[in-house]
């Protein structure tokens, strides 16, 4: 199927903006990705050719339908990992965007099957703590690769409504409605794992409650733009 409009280039150059941002902020190194719903097609998504998410251009950005496959025909390598991203918009028809990143501080919480909660206001996306997902409760001993839609959907079906899942192994998944707040929420995802592991080692943590954490996100991401504008600037033009 070729007759899919073509996305803005301007949203290629957002998504690849992305790419660069979370790289620069030490959420993804050589691998990991991030994903956007087509707005003109909803039953497709844009994602980048496999590639390392510092390098990414817009020329970078393929089509995919939601059984992972290209949607638009292409000679460039995809990322195998794309379930993650098809089977997720097609359970959460709200979100937009998925980050996907194996940042350093939350992979403790996941391997000790320990949730991310908020402990700042920040953070308030969180809500009442990060989803888990085990794969193998769906796949048994693998590779604890998301390689096919099975396992993409069983991580789905794990991420529930919460907006972060932990994969015990692997690293987590990140969703919302935009690419500057995902990007937001993986950024702080990992702020949080940090701060959280540190005061765990002080004591027992109060963390935000539920009405608290929802109290906070509205106020803070509210206000994204700011975040973005600046991380923009860090990465400068694209090349």
């Amino acid at each position: 199927m070729t007759n899919i409009p073509k996305p803005d280039p301007a949203l290629l150059e957002k998504l690849a903006e992305a790419n660069r941002i979370l790289y620069d902020q030490s959420i993804v190194d050589g691998f990991g990705h991030i994903s956007v719903r087509h707005p003109a097609s909803p039953g497709h998504f844009l994602l980048s050719c496999n590639r390392a998410p510092g390098l990414v251009t817009p020329d970078d950005i393929l089509t995919y339908d939601f059984n992972g496959d290209l949607a638009v025909p292409s000679d460039k390598r995809s990322y195998l990992e794309r379930f993650i991203h098809s089977e997720i918009y097609k359970a959460r028809p709200e979100v937009g965007s998925i980050v996907h990143s194996h940042s350093q501080s939350v992979i403790p919480f996941g391997v000790t099957g320990q949730r991310l909660r908020p402990v700042f206001h920040m953070s308030g996306f969180l809500g009442s703590g990060s989803a888990l997902f085990e794969i193998r409760d769906a796949g048994g001993n693998t590779d604890m690769l998301i390689r096919d839609s099975g396992l993409g959907r069983a991580l789905a079906q794990s991420l529930g409504q919460q907006n972060c899942v932990l994969m015990r192994g692997h690293g987590s998944t990140t969703v919302a409605p935009t690419i500057e707040l995902v990007v937001y929420r993986a950024i702080y995802a990992e702020i949080n794992a940090k701060l959280q592991l540190q005061a765990a080692a002080l004591g027992p943590v109060n963390f935000l409650n539920e009405e608290e954490a929802a109290l906070a996100a509205a106020s803070t991401e509210g206000q994204v733009v700011r975040a973005w504008d600046l991380w923009r600037g860090r990465i400068g033009p694209l090349s």
